[in-house]
């Protein structure tokens, strides 16, 4: 069994979908306009007329880190 070291490679022949991919940021699904998060300001899985605060999906995991229980 060999360890998992973020190191290996795969080849699939399949090229990146679009020049962020290769710059290691997540790819952008198309769709409606998506609301800023109000912390980073990086584009939410939310539409822009969604009520409440937005956060995007990394900012939303530190705020529940932020607020959990801790004992």
């Amino acid at each position: 069994m060999s360890e998992y070291r973020g190191t290996e490679t795969t080849t699939t022949g399949a090229a990146p979908a679009s020049a962020t991919e290769t710059a290691g940021q997540a790819p952008v699904a198309a769709g409606p306009p998506f609301a800023a998060c109000v912390l980073c300001q990086e584009p939410t899985e939310y539409p822009e007329s969604h009520k409440g605060i937005t956060l995007c999906p990394v900012c939303e995991w530190r705020e529940a880190e932020r607020t959990a229980c801790s004992g």
